[in-house]
Order: C-alpha cells, then sequence, then structure tokens
C-alpha cells in the first residue's frame, strides 16, 4: 500500500492557525455508512446522537512541553518533552547547535537542570535535578503544532486545552474534544447519551512525517494510555441495549482499539505502538468524531480504514472546496464506521 495514495491537494489558507470565537462554533462534515455525506454544524451532533450511546473522550492534559536552556558550555538549546517517565525523567527532543552528549548537563532558569542519560533513537533520556511539571508549569511554553507556524499566544493556554483535561502528560491536544463545551455536555448527559473517559498521553510523534513509501514499512511511535476499570462495563451494557460507541478523537480510538487486541476491553496502564491502516477489523467503536488531518499521515490511514479509503479521500476534496478549516483549531467530521471493509491486524 502506498503512502502517496493518501494523498491530497490542501491550499495553505485553509489550515486553521486560529480557534474559532466559540469551541462549539466549528463545521461538521457527516460521513454516514451509507449515504451521501452532509454539511451541519457542530452543535448538531445533538441531534444524531441517542439514548444508550457512550462518547469516549480522552482526559489527557497538554503540558508547556517546550523548554530553552542552554549547555554549560553556553551554547543554546530547545528541549520538547515527549514523554514524562517518572517525576525527574523524560525523554524529549533536543535542538542544538551540536548534539549534547551522555553525561552533559543542560541549564535553564533558576538553577534547574538536565543531565543526559543517554539517546533512545531520536530522543534523549534526560533526568531533571527538581520535579519536570513544576519546572515545566513554571518555565515551559506550549507546544502548538508546526504547521500553526507560530508560537502559543495567551489565548491557547485555554483553547488548546479540552474543557475536561485532567491527567498531565500530552504534548499535544486531543483535538476533536476541542469543539466540546460544558454546555454541549450536559445537553449530551440530559438526551440519555453516556460519557466516559480513556486517558492517553499524546506524544510529539503523532506529527512525524511518515518517511517510507509504503504504508507496512512505517513503525508507529509508542503512547502510554489507561482505560478504567468500569468502562468495560459502561459500554457492554450500551451495546446491549442498541448503543453505540463513539470515540471522540482518534487517540480515544487508538486506546479502545489497542486494549481489545485479546479479545476483551483490557483495563488498567498500558502502551501501545498500534498502526491502524485500510484492513484493519475495527472491534469496539462505532463512530469516530475528529478533525481534518494532514495528507499522508498516519492519522489519515486511520480515518480511512474507518470509513473506506476512496469514500474519505473524496470528503477530504469536498471539504477543501467548501472552505472548511483543516487541522488542530479547524472544523470536525462524524464518522460512521463503513459496512464491509475487509480485515487485516497489524
Amino acid at each position: 500500500m502506498r503512502v502517496d495514495s493518501f494523498d491530497f491537494l490542501l491550499p495553505d489558507e485553509r489550515i486553521a492557525r486560529y480557534p474559532t470565537s466559540e469551541r462549539t462554533a466549528s463545521r461538521l462534515l457527516y460521513l454516514p455508512a451509507e449515504g451521501e455525506l452532509e454539511h451541519r454544524q457542530f452543535t448538531q451532533l445533538l441531534e444524531w446522537l441517542q439514548p444508550n450511546d457512550v462518547l469516549v473522550f480522552n482526559n489527557t492534559r497538554v503540558i508547556p512541553a517546550r523548554l530553552f536552556g542552554h549547555k554549560t558550555t553556553g551554547g543554546k538549546v530547545e528541549v520538547m518533552v515527549e514523554r514524562l517517565l517518572n517525576d525527574n525523567e523524560v525523554l524529549a527532543y533536543v535542538r542544538a547547535s551540536k548534539a549534547p552528549k551522555a553525561g552533559s548537563e543542560l541549564v535553564f532558569a533558576n538553577q534547574a537542570t538536565m543531565e543526559v542519560l543517554g539517546r533512545e533513537a531520536d530522543l534523549f533520556h534526560l533526568k531533571a535535578n527538581v520535579p519536570i511539571l513544576p519546572l515545566l508549569e513554571a518555565q515551559g511554553q506550549l507546544p502548538l503544532p508546526p504547521y500553526m507556524e507560530r508560537l502559543a499566544e495567551e489565548d491557547d493556554a485555554n483553547r488548546y486545552q479540552t474543557v475536561y483535561a485532567e491527567h498531565p502528560g500530552a504534548v499535544a491536544a486531543p483535538t476533536a474534544g476541542l469543539h466540546f463545551d460544558e454546555a454541549l455536555i450536559e445537553a449530551i448527559n440530559a438526551k440519555g447519551v453516556g460519557t466516559a473517559f480513556v486517558t492517553l498521553h499524546v506524544g510529539a510523534g503523532t506529527f512525524q512525517p511518515v518517511r517510507v513509501e509504503v504504508v507496512e514499512e512505517h513503525h508507529m511511535h509508542s503512547e502510554r494510555f489507561t482505560i478504567p476499570p468500569e468502562l468495560p462495563q459502561q459500554i457492554a451494557d450500551a451495546k446491549a441495549k442498541g448503543g453505540r460507541v463513539v470515540a471522540v478523537g482518534t487517540t480515544s480510538l487508538r486506546a479502545l482499539e489497542a486494549a481489545s487486541q485479546q479479545g476483551e476491553l483490557q483495563v488498567g496502564s498500558q502502551e501501545t505502538d498500534i498502526f491502524i491502516y485500510p484492513g484493519y477489523e475495527f472491534k469496539v467503536v462505532d463512530a469516530l468524531v475528529t478533525n481534518f488531518h494532514l495528507p499522508k499521515s498516519t492519522l489519515l490511514m486511520l480515518v480511512c480504514a474507518f470509513a473506506g479509503q476512496e469514500k474519505v479521500l473524496n470528503a477530504y476534496n469536498e471539504a477543501v472546496a467548501q472552505e472548511y478549516r483543516f487541522f488542530s483549531y479547524g472544523d470536525a467530521m462524524l464518522i460512521e464506521k463503513s459496512k464491509g471493509e475487509s480485515t487485516r491486524r497489524v
């Protein structure tokens, strides 16, 4: 399967570099399992949802993961935390004129330092002399996606975070959730629709381009996620009553599908590098709320696996023609799982 077959033409002006005035003000492109796509407003998601459905959100919290400092020799460094390992250790990308060697120190304001313990492929294993999260909160910057081509501004601290964000650890937002505000969630619950939460800490690898020509040769970055103990029963009860499992975002979908690889949904904290592309057999999720994704990206491949490659790419071309806003601060899609897709597990 060729990576180039997941390409589409996206004019630069379709990239949303700032959010809408209100979270729920986005448009919603509805792609049903059967029939023609429909152009809606995001608040119309409420009309589509039915009692006994379950919306599964990702309640990770984005951390201010970008730090600026210098080496003990004086050279400037930029540290982009990819993953928190414990209270004092991280895996991170380090940008410097020369890559720091194991045993060297990186220095930040207020006497905070990080020792370079070693490397794991493109990532550096760093150990700080102070707790990491307070250091990031005091000195770090919010890491906006590179395609926004700007640094974080004051409003981003609120808008690049879901209203239900709880567990810090992500370096990118689960962006489908950015469209929900408290009022919409309350209206969803009042309709008899269930809400549930998983936690998947989105890593910086989500923005890494696919550097191979053949899809099957790509290896996904690993991410940590947690399935709460009550979720399997909640999903089983919903499906027994005819309800649908609706993943809010590709991260929620990946967590649910990764946790079900052995059959029943496994609870607790786990690691996954699951790669979902056309041919994958979905086990849990019936519908997906998601933003528009980059050309030739693994997230676009996932969406194509869910609804059919030709169907999704046609919808993307229609979204471009209808001037939808793309990527993290852009508009959304509501996608029903395609019927009769071929199966292949990764």
